[in-house]
């Protein structure tokens, strides 16, 4: 039987660099729990096949699938499901790992930001990652991993921030919700929680206003750590040491204190005004 790895938001940032490493570390894997498909899912076609021609230069026992399809909101989600459905047509196939990496942010007032974006956000940031998850589970079996990528947004309301922090917050506490319903089917459920990763995140956040992440963490380090301990079964991954000081102190600041603050002080450059 086939089994597969998907990869969301595949094409650039987080999830480029997951396939990578995923890629090249299929080959030390034991062949009977090896996945023998990769499937990088993303909007831009072109983007897609330069990273599956990068990966293919070196040898593994993936084979690479291309998936240009856009997921947000229920109509992805239902591409999806066909997908799924047309892919067992041609053979079953089980689902070892789910990355759901697909989604954006958007920098400045809520008041400032076009509304079709944020509401474009939520479809892609919650509504997408919640259906992903629900379409591969029939597809689960003990030992099958999901990882959602959330943010070190999610533990606290962020002004200049709102939406996303807030989509963030979502994808953390569905996360571990879901990891304590399929614990007794051994179906293991991470949130990656990181804070300022060397993406083109901020570019699109800032809709070009800032073209690099400031101090932003190396994301081959931040990749490799939570591939290591999604195989331990940690629910909430968080890197660096001042990611994880950062999310502890979030619990003794006031909810709307910190989102009152965050608005003040925290102005991220943004150009959609």
């Amino acid at each position: 039987m086939r089994t597969i790895t998907i990869i969301t938001g595949a094409s650039s940032g987080l999830g480029a660099e997951f396939a990578r490493q995923l890629y090249k570390s299929t080959m030390s894997e034991p062949e009977e729990s090896r996945a023998t498909e990769l499937w990088l899912i993303a909007r831009t076609k072109e983007k897609l096949a330069a990273l599956k021609e990068e990966l293919e230069a070196e040898p593994s026992a993936f084979t690479i699938k291309t998936i240009p399809m856009n997921l947000a909101g229920k109509e992805g989600v239902n591409l999806f499901k066909t997908f799924l459905a047309t892919e067992k047509i041609s053979g079953e196939f089980k689902i070892n790992m789910l990355i759901n990496n697909a989604g954006f942010g958007t920098y400045g007032e809520f008041s400032h930001t076009p509304l079709d974006k944020e509401l474009e956000m939520i479809d892609l940031n919650c509504t997408a990652l919640t259906g992903l998850c629900g379409a591969v589970l029939p597809y689960l079996t003990e030992g099958s991993t999901i990882i959602n990528v959330a943010s070190l947004a999610a533990f606290l309301p962020l002004g200049n921030f709102a939406v996303y922090a807030a989509t963030k917050s979502y994808v953390l506490s569905f996360s571990v919700a879901l990891a304590a319903e399929l614990k007794d089917k051994k179906i293991t459920v991470c949130a990656l929680c990181p804070g300022s990763v060397s993406t083109d995140f901020a570019n699109i956040a800032s809709n070009g206003a800032r073209k690099e992440v400031l101090n932003g963490k190396n994301p081959a380090e931040v990749v490799a750590h939570c591939l290591k301990k999604a195989k331990k079964g940690k629910r909430i991954i968080l890197w660096s040491l001042k990611w994880k000081c950062t999310a502890f102190l979030s619990r003794f600041i006031g909810r709307y204190a910190g989102a009152r603050y965050t608005f003040k002080y925290n102005k991220r450059p943004s150009a959609w005004n």
